[in-house]
C-alpha cells in the first residue's frame, strides 16, 4: 500500500500566512492573538511534517528549524522529546507559540523571586491541536516535558526571531542566570519549495 505524500503545502502556507500577518500588524497582542489561529490550523492536522524532523534522540529533545524568516522576524521549530524527556528551566526573551501536534507534553511555569525560583500554578497539559503562547509580556519563564513515559511527543514552535541564535538563559533554582543560545539539531532544512515533488491541491 503506497503512502500518502506529505501535504508540505500546509507548512508552505502556515509561513507565507503568519507572514502577511507580520506585515499587517507590529504589535505582540496582535501577532499571538491571530497567531495561534493560524498555528491551530498547521497542528490540527498531522500529515506534513517530514520523517527527518521528527526523529527522537535517545539523549535529548531535539530543536530541528523547519524555517527562518529571511528578515529573521520569525522562525518555525519542530520540537521532538523522546520518552521522559524535559528542558532545564528556561526563558525566550521573544514572543512564542507553541502548538502539539503529536502525544503531549506538559510545561511548568515560574516566576524569579528574592528567594529563587517559585512554580507559577500547575503544569499546563498540551495535546495535539492545542496552543500556547509564551512571552517576556505574559510570562516566558519555564520547564517542558513530554507527558508520555514510553513515546515520543512533537509539538511546533514559533518565535519572533531566529531563536536558535537569540541569547537566552537556563535558570538555576536560585534564580540565578546562566547564558545559552540553543542552535538547532538539523544541518539542512526540510525543502518545502519543490512543487515538483508532490501533488498540490488545486
Amino acid at each position: 500500500m503506497s503512502q500518502s505524500p506529505l501535504r508540505l503545502d500546509r507548512l508552505r502556507n502556515f509561513i507565507g500566512a503568519l507572514g502577511d500577518l507580520l506585515d499587517r500588524h507590529d504589535d505582540e497582542e496582535s501577532v499571538l492573538r491571530e497567531g495561534q489561529l493560524l498555528l491551530r490550523e498547521l497542528v490540527l492536522h498531522d500529515d506534513w511534517l517530514p520523517e527527518a524532523f521528527a526523529r527522537p534522540d535517545p539523549e535529548r529533545y531535539q530543536q530541528y528549524l523547519l524555517h527562518a524568516d529571511s528578515r529573521q522576524r520569525f522562525s518555525v521549530v519542530s520540537f521532538v522529546w523522546g520518552p521522559g524527556q524535559t528542558t532545564p528551566v528556561h526563558d525566550h526573551r521573544v514572543w512564542g507559540l507553541i502548538g502539539m501536534l503529536r502525544g503531549a507534553e506538559d510545561a511548568q511555569h515560574f516566576e524569579v523571586t528574592a528567594e529563587g525560583l517559585r512554580p507559577l500554578g500547575e503544569p499546563l497539559r498540551l495535546s495535539p491541536g492545542q496552543v500556547e503562547a509564551v512571552s517576556p509580556r505574559i510570562g516566558d519563564i519555564h520547564r517542558v516535558f513530554n507527558a508520555s513515559p514510553d513515546q515520543p511527543s512533537i509539538s511546533i514552535h514559533v518565535y519572533g526571531a531566529n531563536i536558535g541564535a537569540v541569547r537566552r538563559a537556563v535558570y538555576l533554582p536560585d534564580g540565578s542566570q546562566k547564558p545559552f543560545i540553543s542552535g538547532y539539531s538539523n544541518q539542512v532544512l526540510p525543502n518545502i519549495w519543490d512543487l515538483s515533488r508532490e501533488s498540490v491541491p488545486a
